[in-house]
């Protein structure tokens, strides 16, 4: 994994605008239609590849696919593994916007909210096929290699999230239905890093899990369910160094109260035990970006990189450079200018189809984010 030896990095979190033609593709793969394979293909490949001359023509440095072929960050793997239907379940709303409901169904009838079909594990899970990743992953390669960019990274979902968000109607306990998953997932994770590329762990179960599945327990219930899906994590990233690894933590990428978000301070020590060396986290909406706090003060390991959020990614103000860089001089104070990065809250198009940021509003943040990380080069060097 690079590391800001001589000016600090720019990357994001994964996801990027996807053109209509790419979402139209996506929901015809989604609903089952019959659809032309080959122009998916061709599709896939020309817009990875104009995202990510995108991406580095903003500036960024370590860049992704923006997770084009994937209708979302979790539930595309019904797609890749067996186990899974498309059913009909009632939706958890997370519990902060229960508890403004006005303001929630406001949302729901502006269209606020997702659409697509979600997976029920209603048999046993197992790699059912590896064609849609051996395609992203050329696709990928072939992307930064035209661009010239410092380093790419695919996202893949994390075990947890799996299980968090996607109902079990087969495994017996919660925690065989972790432990298949971890099983299902550990040769997408090994693909990817043989691959040259590094590999980005989404997590959003161990800090958004808690004000949705988890919303009826306490905190502390809640860090032990989170304990459980870091060590699946471990287990599926045993074959994998660390430093090939980057993981996101995410209390959900919505624009909304957050007044049930569980603190950091609670969750930090089990973030802290798994096993990639960067983590990805919040640090500029208005809920979290007070938390450069609690990374002052916690015990991070020493090799251990920060990629803090400096752009939030629910709202199209464009963050001013010098915000961007007083931000990222926060936490090269905390652990160094080298093991620092300069990242985004979330995606930018966490679902095809569906996001906060207007696309090209996305890469004047990119551009924000690339100055800012200019200007506190400057000063940190």
């Amino acid at each position: 994994m690079k590391i800001s030896t001589e000016k600090i990095l720019t990357t994001h979190v994964g996801s990027m605008p996807r053109p209509q033609n790419v979402v139209d593709y996506l929901f015809a793969e989604d609903r089952g239609d019959v659809f032309d394979q080959q122009g998916y293909d061709d599709t896939m490949r020309q817009e990875v590849l104009n995202s990510a001359k995108n991406q580095t023509a903003a500036g960024v440095d370590i860049i992704s696919d923006g997770e084009m072929s994937k209708i979302s960050y979790a539930t595309y793997i019904r797609h890749r593994l067996t186990g899974f239907e498309v059913g009909e379940v009632p939706r958890a709303t997370p519990k902060d916007l229960d508890e403004f409901p006005e303001f929630r169904d406001k949302l729901a009838s502006a269209g606020g909210t997702p659409k697509y079909n979600r997976p029920i594990c209603r048999g046993p899970i197992a790699v059912k096929d590896l064609e849609p990743l051996k395609k992203d992953i050329e696709n990928l390669k072939a992307a930064a290699q035209e661009t010239g960019a410092t380093e790419a990274f695919m996202n893949a979902a994390s075990p947890g999230v799996v299980a968090v968000f996607q109902p079990n109607e087969y495994y017996k306990s919660d925690e065989g239905y972790l432990q298949a998953l971890a099983e299902a997932m550990k040769l997408e994770y090994e693909m990817i890093v043989e691959a040259g590329l590094l590999l980005q762990i989404d997590c959003p179960d161990l800090a958004m899990g808690r004000h949705i599945k988890f919303r009826d327990i306490d905190d502390k219930a809640f860090v032990i369910n989170a304990d459980l899906q870091v060590e699946a994590l471990n287990f599926a990233l045993s074959e994998i160094p660390a430093d090939r690894v980057r993981m996101h933590l995410c209390w959900g990428n919505y624009e909304g109260p957050h007044t049930h978000d569980i603190p950091l301070e609670k969750v930090l020590p089990t973030v802290m035990k798994a096993k990639p060396q960067a983590v990805l986290f919040e640090s500029a909406n208005p809920r979290h970006s007070w938390e450069w706090q609690v990374w002052a003060e916690a015990n991070i390991p020493d090799d251990k990189i920060l990629i803090p959020g400096v752009l939030d990614t629910t709202t199209n103000f464009v963050e001013h450079p010098q915000l961007v860089a007083e931000r990222i001089i926060k936490f090269a104070g905390i652990v160094g200018r080298e093991r620092v990065m300069a990242g985004s809250d979330c995606g930018f198009g966490t679902f095809a189809g569906f996001g906060a940021i207007h696309p090209s509003i996305t890469w004047a943040k990119l551009r924000s984010m690339a100055e800012g990380a200019r200007i506190a080069s400057e000063q940190l060097w």
